[in-house]
């Protein structure tokens, strides 16, 4: 009796020091950048994670290994141990209706390339620093690697501050006699010419359509800077001219402008490409010139996210503040005038109508765009030296870059949006865009004409013996705002989005979220 009495105390103490290990990553983190590679490395290692969205900042819980602990320990990112009961009773607090928040597993650390060439300095990019500063492991790839196909190995893929037009930065004006200038357009061009181009901007227009391919494959791509729209313009120019004499020895196509096709673009629409040689700007999607901000006031916004629902935009904006000091780039930001209506603005400065942080997907990957140059240097001139990330541990700006790798260990696809708007579309036409709810119970499709949505039931209108109705429908917008509420009592509803302005829109039906919609 006495041994089984010790042996029930023993498994009772054991229960009691069961204990998983917790990263906050609120405003008590020591170290948010190195928490991502505390995470990172975990996964990789077989070790079984979580990202609590919304909760303390978005932060992590971990089965508790020794080893855990000392990484931590020697990275400086503060955690705390948990007991089976405590990891309980916080789960079902995140997965109560009532909260903004969501408990997403991280299963797989993603295979990751920087897409950069040999004689850049790595310190010129805020993504490579961030990477390295955090511990997580990646390859260096360029054009070489890209042609042999190399692409294909990895699930994540940054571009470092590139210019995809050939036209070297548009740094001719400044720096044209310039030793570095004239070195770097004499190794673009020896290898635009080993690999067959004639020109620079060739080789750069090869380079995107093998990234596209990544892309459509189920690659995620990011950028920053310059090599977000100077992507997106060099699609659209797909054999079009629009490098003036100083950068590829002929003239610009007369015709460029026009013959420019914006469906080929991943984000942006409708800019208007720069003609001007001596013009720091590539085209009329970047704000800077627009922007007449003094340091202190420049801050952009994270905006919200139905976390149980759209799981991705919320992980890419899991942050311990709001608001983000802002920084400068050759491309700051985006005008939003600029932006195709399906794009997902994640954040934003809407007193001078600019998006900073923007989001898609195309076919079966992903890519995000990330405004300005670095996160913790406001204004970064050629030659300065590099920001020492030991100086920003807690850098929410860098804290988005990061977010971007560990979205892709939960596995989460982006949720297909229906699309309509620019013409009728016929009721009998068998290809109209629809989509399913994530329970599969609500169908949402385009109506009759331009400006209707069909939300009916997918399966039967009668399920277990009850008939089941829509009783509301509620749109929110990109800010999380309700825009539209109106209450029904039918199987089937059309819903009217004349009067809302063109955009995405998450969809709310009977008080569930149930889709999105994007009007043209």
């Amino acid at each position: 009796m006495k041994t089984g009495l010790t042996l029930f105390f023993v498994i009772l103490v054991l229960q009691a020091q069961a204990v998983r290990l917790f990263i906050p990553m609120d405003a008590t983190q020591t170290n948010h950048l190195r928490a991502y590679g505390v995470v990172f490395n975990a996964i990789g290692s077989g070790t079984r994670a979580e990202w609590l969205l919304n909760y303390k900042g978005g932060s992590f819980v971990m089965d508790y290994t020794s080893a855990l602990d000392i990484s931590c320990t020697a990275a400086g990112v503060s955690f705390s141990r948990m007991t089976d009961k405590d990891y309980n009773a916080l789960i079902k607090r995140i997965k109560f209706t009532n909260f903004n928040g969501d408990v997403i597993p991280l299963t797989k650390a993603p295979k990751i390339a920087v897409y950069t060439p040999s004689n850049k300095k790595p310190w010129d990019d805020a993504v490579t620093l961030a990477l390295t500063y955090a511990g997580i492991p990646f390859d260096k790839v360029y054009v070489d690697e890209v042609m042999a196909g190399a692409l294909s190995k990895y699930d994540w893929l940054h571009l470092h501050h590139e210019d995809f037009t050939g036209q070297y930065g548009k740094f001719w004006a400044t720096y044209k006699d310039v030793p570095w200038y004239r070195e770097d357009c004499r190794v673009a061009e020896r290898l635009a010419a080993r690999h067959g181009f004639r020109k620079v901007s060739q080789m750069q227009l090869a380079m995107v359509k093998k990234i596209r391919d990544f892309v459509a494959g189920g690659g995620n791509l990011f950028a920053m800077c310059s090599a977000t729209d100077t992507y997106d313009i060099a699609l659209a120019a797909a054999g079009t001219d629009i490098c003036d004499t100083p950068f590829d020895g002929d003239g610009i196509d007369p015709a460029a402008q026009a013959k420019l096709n914006f469906g080929n673009c991943f984000a942006f629409t409708g800019f208007t490409v720069s003609a001007n040689k001596y013009e720091y700007e590539y085209a009329t999607i970047d704000n800077t010139p627009m922007r007449f901000l003094p340091e202190s006031t420049d801050k952009f916004t994270l905006l919200p996210f139905p976390a149980k629902f759209d799981h991705v935009p919320a992980m890419l904006t899991q942050n311990h503040t709001r608001s983000i000091n802002g920084f400068m780039g050759q491309t700051t930001a985006f005008r939003k005038e600029a932006l195709k209506p399906g794009v997902v603005v994640l954040a934003d400065r809407k007193d001078i109508h600019e998006a900073r942080y923007i989001h898609g997907s195309y076919k079966a990957g992903s890519w995000t765009f990330f405004g300005g140059h670095d996160p913790e240097d406001y204004q970064h001139m050629v030659g300065e030296s590099p920001t020492d990330l030991a100086k920003h541990p807690n850098s929410p700006g860098y804290r988005l870059i990061l977010n971007n790798v560990l979205c892709l260990a939960s596995g989460k696809k982006d949720i297909p949006a229906v699309t309509f708007g620019q013409e009728a579309v016929p009721a009998a036409k068998a290809d109209i865009p629809q989509q399913r709810s994530a329970s599969g119970d609500i169908r949402i499709a385009a109506g009759n004409n331009a400006n209707s949505l069909v939300i009916s039931f997918a399966g039967p209108s009668e399920k277990a013996g009850v008939v089941r109705k829509i009783k509301s429908v509620a749109f929110l917008n990109a800010a999380g705002r309700e825009v539209y509420a109106r209450v029904y009592d039918a199987a089937t509803v059309t819903v009217d989005m004349e009067n809302l302005p063109a955009g995405m829109y998450n969809i709310k039906v009977n008080g569930e979220y149930a889709g999105k919609v994007v009007k043209n």
